[in-house]
């Protein structure tokens, strides 16, 4: 038997399924969550789910507590330091004098990584970078190449429309559009 919710979390909005075993979580709530290399946060978009025969799986991590106050400050001030941090990305791109544009950066919830997202019109070798900003901010440093689409995700915003992004407001994950269906 498992208990799980889904957890939309980072800048993308990446949905995952996570084992809340004990923890009493509603939709809406902020919680901190296992991931990968460490924690992040994110929020409960789902009801808890009981799943009666399951078997196993590695993938299934465990959304660890509900966000409580503390954790909601230093969310905050994630975000703060994650301005700052955006700057001396910007600064150190522009040194490199690599053919890419600086789109958003965060830190996961526990600052053992930093995610700069950007985009190019092709592969950019950006090792050098990646050394100059793991000395400047002495933690790991992951850059992640993004689309258009994911990048209007990030930045929000309204369309002709009045409303607010379709890719910002509803779409989760982007199918590629072809010429022919354009």
């Amino acid at each position: 038997m498992l208990k799980i919710v889904r957890v939309k979390s980072g800048m993308l909005g990446r949905i995952g399924t996570y084992n809340c075993k004990d923890v009493k979580v509603e939709v809406g709530d902020s919680c901190i969550v296992e991931v990968e290399r460490g924690k992040d946060s994110g929020i409960v978009i789902t009801e808890p789910e009981i799943i009666e025969n399951f078997t196993a799986s590695k993938d299934i991590k465990r959304l660890i507590r509900k966000a409580n106050s503390e954790d909601l400050k230093k969310i905050e001030q994630n975000k703060k330091d994650a301005k700052d941090a955006f700057k001396k990305c910007q600064e150190k791109i522009e040194q490199s004098k690599l053919d890419m544009k600086l789109v958003d950066v965060e830190y996961i919830f526990d600052k053992s990584k930093i995610v700069c997202y950007f985009i190019a019109d092709g592969r950019v070798d950006f090792r050098e970078l990646v050394k100059d900003l793991a000395n400047e901010f002495k933690i790991r440093i992951e850059l992640r190449q993004i689309g258009v689409r994911d990048e209007a995700k990030i930045l929000d915003g309204y369309g002709k429309c009045g409303q607010r992004l379709c890719c910002s407001n509803f779409t989760k994950d982007f199918q590629p559009v072809t010429i022919r269906m354009a």
